[in-house]
């Protein structure tokens, strides 16, 4: 027997892991992270609105955090819907849906005259939000080459801190400059709607996803314009093993949520779904009020806001090197340690007593925190195989989501029985149950995505 005779052809996976990075993978990269930044961009505007509104309206503290925490409703139900859903039709088609419904929903409440209509609409943007984040990082993970999946993620996280950035500029500048600074703020935040559209005709779907569902030409399209970009011819590799067998595809709703408790996932989903509450908990809790924190320590509101934009500054040198370490210590040990800082930046924010002191606290939060948060990021799409990627990374973050609502409730609570001292202890302990759990996640840098 010949080469020939055993030659076969090399599998998707395969192909898209030997490639180099190239123009391709930068447009999915981008094209991805803009929608990200964007979701983060309405996400960080609440928190200035909540403090602009707070005045504005007179509103009780119970109040505001309820516009926070119906948001995290809609975010909580999206992204477990979203998983699903991305698993049935498709990565891209998700992706552009979400950004469609929450883009127009934050437009439109730039118009609301009251409160109820407010939460309505917040609800409805949380669903795009919560269904966006873990389809888009799911996405980008399909298609990195497995010894830069991690650090690719991390790149894909870090537009939340561009995004974010965006929100506190916005904060600082327009929220303040009028009592309508707020709509317009809103109103900045309905270009999502029209990003939706180059998503979803600008990039392709995952190639890993039409493979897994049988559409084997359009996932051979999408693989050879990659290799195409790269100067390559599509490879074929020799051997008589057998190609890998995966289960058949979960067909329903009940058989995909049944397969992340099966006996090869349940330990590394309770770790997953335990860490993304902690994680959610702590970083909800704490950003979503650090403007009106501040607000009530003494600082005007124009004050609390630049220090807030000088915080949030120190995310991108955070996820810079979370994205290096995510490939030389590997995912475990960069998320704990990341962890672990966030939890020893928060005890000293919560005790701060000067500008300078808040200040350096608030940027040590911020690094350590997004950078967590990126490896968070890369680690979840690799706990599962194609078949349940955009599922359990979907209800992993609906499980996180579950915290993200009852923090901002919490936080007027934790305030009022111990001040800000109580509250950011509070967070650090979280922070440290997580750092705790993440040691119970499969660590799989540099492997291929379904080689379980």
């Amino acid at each position: 027997m010949t080469d020939a005779d055993t030659r076969v052809p090399a599998t998707t996976s395969e192909r898209l892991d030997r490639l180099p990075f190239t123009q391709r993978h930068l447009r999915v990269l981008t094209g991805s992270g803009i929608g990200w930044a964007l979701d983060a961009m309405d996400v960080g505007l609440i928190s200035f609105v909540i403090a602009a509104l707070a005045v504005q309206w007179q509103l009780q503290p119970q109040e505001t955090a309820w516009i926070a925490s119906v948001g995290f409703i809609g975010m909580a139900v999206g992204a477990s819907a979203g998983g699903l859903i991305a698993d049935r039709i498709g990565r891209r088609s998700v992706f552009a849906i979400t950004l469609l419904v929450y883009g127009l929903a934050t437009g439109a409440s730039a118009l609301v005259g009251g409160l109820a209509a407010l939460l309505v609409l917040r609800f409805l943007v949380g669903l795009g939000l919560g269904a966006e984040l873990p389809v888009a990082s799911t996405y980008v993970s399909e298609f990195a080459p497995a010894r830069m999946r991690g650090r690719l993620i991390v790149f894909l996280e870090a537009f939340w801190a561009v995004g974010w950035t965006a929100a506190a500029l916005i904060g600082y500048f327009v929220i303040p400059a009028s009592d309508a600074g707020w709509r317009w703020a809103f109103a900045l935040g309905a270009l999502p709607a029209a990003y939706a559209l180059f998503v979803r005709w600008g990039l392709p779907e995952s190639a890993r996803w039409l493979e897994r569902r049988g559409r084997h030409t359009e996932a051979d399209a999408v693989v050879r314009t990659f290799e195409a970009a790269a100067g390559e011819r599509a490879p074929t590799v020799t051997g008589s093993a057998a190609p890998l067998i995966e289960p058949p595809v979960a067909s329903s709703v009940g058989s995909r949520l049944a397969g992340l408790w099966s006996r090869e996932f349940r330990a590394r989903t309770a770790c997953l779904w335990l860490v993304w509450f902690c994680v959610n908990f702590s970083y909800y809790g704490a950003f979503i009020w650090i403007p009106s924190i501040l607000v009530a320590q003494g600082y005007d509101l124009v004050r609390s806001f630049g220090f807030t934009l000088i915080i949030t500054l120190a995310q991108l040198p955070g996820y810079a090197v979370a994205a290096w370490l995510i490939e030389v210590w590997g995912r475990r040990l960069t998320l704990s340690v990341f962890l672990v800082g966030s939890a020893v930046a928060a005890v000293f924010f919560g005790t701060a007593t000067t500008e300078g002191a808040v200040i350096a606290a608030g940027m040590a939060l911020s690094f350590f925190n997004l950078g967590a948060w990126g490896a968070l990021y890369a680690v979840t799409p690799e706990m599962y195989p194609t078949s349940l990627r955009a599922t359990g990374s979907g209800w992993a973050a609906g499980a996180g989501r579950i915290a993200s609502i009852i923090a901002p409730l919490a936080v007027p609570l934790l305030l009022a029985a111990g001040g800000a001292p109580t509250l950011f202890v509070v967070f650090a302990a979280f922070f440290g149950i997580a750092a705790l759990a993440a040691w119970g996640l499969a660590d799989r840098r540099g492997a291929a995505l379904d080689d379980r």
